[in-house]
């Protein structure tokens, strides 16, 4: 109310606002370390997937603002912060609009052309009237959607989204004793009285149990001790271990996905391949027609290098698996990662006859992952769909899938012996006719064990099919 006072809301994305906005957010939001302890509490996501806080409020703000934190807060302080001062937080521009396509929803919630964030409040008419509420029905309806819908129902979306974490209805934090379907509800949903028929106690501690959190906390901030509010997490932590065993995560578990957050390995991978990879091509190229040591240690180094990041890359995909608890090769993102390792994996291997092999596919690695991390893809780790949840996942998939990765090569080599022939003449016809040979004769033993795991992963289909 006393922000509503202040007048924030009735224009919250003009620049004055923000600041204002932003600087009541640097007095009163939690700090890291709070945030941090925070981030590790268990939460069950609207699949059903359990995640620490750190996984659900990074995922939220890259849902709701294609970036993972807001100004300099990361994604466990705005969440918190999002249960702490609600109001607040309707204020905040944090609903990403479409640079292009959305000139027709700024004008219909009255935000300036040039801002790519609207707030929650833009969305409502003095009134509490949704401002795009006539132009859902339409967009929802549509069998094949055009752009201007498609922009509509992500608006939506991202709207909706953003009203239930501020309303704290997706805090999914206290599991509901012998539920068969291992539900776990938030503080603020009703469904906690039903608990009352089972245990009382846990009934009145899943109504208060966080609201005394929260104003320990704030206490904490003007006193500095903290210890009350670390009791009351301990204690959550202690209940979900009581009532949801069954789906609980392990230390180790959120531990290894909050690291796997923090370091974002695929999207940076991206660019350290890249950068390895051009530093290769220049130096093979020079090395072609100019041969001294530097150059040749240059190479050899690049390569090791290589082969360090593919390393890292293996990890990667061992730390998914871990944490998702199923093959890292689910749906498109997972698809994407595993075809760039594939890719990288036939690469180093081919490399050893073909130094020319080695970057272009290092080259071409990069590029799928870049694709990977595009807007379109949802990096967010999720639940199997029943029909994917069998063994053969890991053998199907993992064959038919990684068959795309020799096909890869060959697809970069063929373009790379293409370049070479446009390079040849009197001078270097010798030496750029053997480098040619080589990456022909590699090109037709990648697209071979290409072809052999396509077959082999079509009739594996066919018998899971069957199964």
């Amino acid at each position: 109310l006393s922000l509503n006072a202040q007048g924030f809301g009735v224009h919250s994305s003009q620049s004055s606002d923000i600041e204002r906005i932003d600087s009541i957010l640097v007095k009163n939001i939690a700090s890291k370390e709070q945030a941090d302890k925070f981030g590790r509490l268990v939460i069950q996501d609207l699949g059903g997937r359990m995640m620490p806080v750190n996984t659900y409020s990074s995922e939220l703000l890259r849902k709701l603002s294609k970036k993972d934190h807001y100004g300099q807060f990361d994604s466990n302080q705005v969440y918190l912060s999002m249960q702490e001062s609600p109001l607040l937080w309707y204020s905040v521009p944090l609903i990403f609009l479409k640079s292009k396509k959305a000139d027709s929803i700024r004008s219909i919630i009255g935000v300036p052309k040039d801002l790519k964030h609207a707030s929650l409040v833009d969305f409502f008419t003095p009134t509490g009237e949704y401002k795009l509420g006539p132009y859902l029905e339409e967009a929802y309806r549509a069998a094949v959607p055009n752009a201007f819908q498609k922009e509509f129902r992500e608006t939506d979306q991202r709207v909706n989204l953003l009203y239930n974490a501020v309303n704290g209805t997706t805090l999914k934090i206290f599991p509901l004793p012998n539920d068969e379907n291992n539900t776990w509800i938030s503080p603020s949903e009703d469904r906690y009285k039903e608990v009352v028929f089972v245990d009382s106690l846990y009934s009145n501690f899943i109504n208060t149990g966080f609201k005394a959190y929260l104003i320990m906390l704030n206490e904490g901030k003007t006193t500095g001790e903290y210890k009350r509010a670390d009791d009351i997490l301990n204690a959550i932590t202690e209940t979900q271990n009581r009532y949801g065993s069954e789906v609980m995560l392990s230390d180790n578990k959120i531990d290894a996905e909050i690291l796997y957050n923090k370091y974002d390995i695929f999207k940076s991978l991206f660019s350290w391949y890249l950068y390895i990879s051009t530093i290769l091509f220049i130096a093979l190229i020079v090395q072609i027609f100019y041969r001294n040591k530097v150059i040749n240690s240059i190479v050899g180094l690049s390569k090791y290098i290589t082969y360090f990041f593919f390393g890292i890359h293996a990890l990667g995909l061992i730390a998914r698996w871990y944490i998702s608890g199923h093959a890292p090769w689910s749906d498109g993102y997972e698809s994407m990662i595993y075809v760039a390792w594939a890719t990288m994996l036939f690469g180093i291997y081919f490399g050893k006859k073909s130094d020319l092999t080695l970057a272009s596919t290092t080259f071409v690695t990069s590029m799928i992952l870049m694709i990977a991390h595009w807007s379109w893809m949802d990096p967010a780790i999720a639940n199997l769909v029943p029909v994917l949840d069998s063994y053969w996942l890991m053998i199907h998939v993992a064959v038919i899938v990684g068959s795309y990765g020799p096909f890869t090569i060959s697809m970069i080599l063929g373009i790379v012996s293409l370049i070479l022939m446009l390079l040849v003449n009197k001078k270097n016809n010798e030496i750029l006719g053997i480098n040619i040979r080589e990456l022909v004769l590699i090109n037709e033993m990648s697209m071979t064990i290409g072809l052999v795991m396509l077959t082999i992963g079509n009739f594996l289909g066919g018998m899971w099919a069957n199964e």
